[in-house]
This record gives structure tokens, C-alpha cells and sequence, in this order.
């Protein structure tokens, strides 16, 4: 019995979360401009399009994102300053104050960051490490 209870303990202490899982993806914090919008016609054709634009959008170390516009409108220009919060877990974006509530999903390889908005068709905007 003792055996039992020393290999359920020893089994639930290497099943629990390190430390290192809460640690941030340091490469993802900072600043990150936007190079590029994908916008497809409903046909599958579309592409990533370059764009010059000023918009960027932030990592903060504590799980928060801001941007110099909309996170809530796909392709916003900038001007209306917004904020939210990230998880690393499920890649995912929570802007505040969008109705409806939907959680943008992000991928982070390297040197890009896309992230994609909730649309009828594709919508994608790509985003490099400023």
C-alpha cells in the first residue's frame, strides 16, 4: 500500500506545470509593425498584399497587448489607441470592448507574427518584430 501511495505522489508530482511553462515567449515581447494584409475574395486565391502603414501592435511581459489602433477591426488604421490581453497557451488575442467578444488566434514563427480575424472569407495580417 505504501508503494501505491509513494508512485501516485511521485506520478502527480512530475504531471503538475513547471515553472518554466509560466515563463513568457521573450521573443514575442515588444513591438511589431504591420507589412502585410490578407484579404481573400472567397475563392482561395487570395495572397498576403504589402502595405505601408504606421500600425503596430505591442507584447507586454504581463500576458497584456496594445496597439496604436482598433484590435477589434481587421486592416484599422491608426489613431484609435486599443488594449487587451494574450495567451500563450491557445495563441490567442483578447482585445477589450469588442462586441462580439471573439478571441483572435496568432502565430508567432521566428521572425513574423500573424494574426487572423474573425471573417466570412481568409483575413490575416502579418506583422514583423520593429
Amino acid at each position: 500500500m505504501k508503494i501505491l501511495l509513494f508512485f501516485l505522489a511521485a506520478l502527480l508530482a512530475f504531471s503538475c506545470n513547471s515553472e518554466d511553462d509560466l515563463v513568457p515567449d521573450t521573443d514575442l515581447i515588444g513591438k511589431w509593425g504591420l507589412i502585410e494584409i490578407l484579404a481573400d475574395p472567397g475563392d482561395g486565391s487570395g495572397t498576403f498584399q504589402p502595405v505601408e502603414s504606421e500600425k503596430y501592435v505591442e507584447f507586454h511581459s504581463d500576458g497584456t497587448i496594445t496597439s496604436n489602433a482598433d484590435l477589434c477591426r481587421t486592416f484599422d488604421q491608426p489613431g484609435t489607441p486599443s488594449s487587451g490581453t494574450y495567451s500563450l497557451t491557445d495563441s490567442t488575442i483578447n482585445p477589450d470592448g469588442c462586441d462580439p467578444q471573439w478571441p483572435y488566434p496568432f502565430e508567432h514563427t521566428g521572425s513574423t507574427l500573424t494574426i487572423s480575424y474573425v471573417c466570412i472569407e481568409a483575413c490575416q495580417e502579418k506583422y514583423v518584430k520593429l
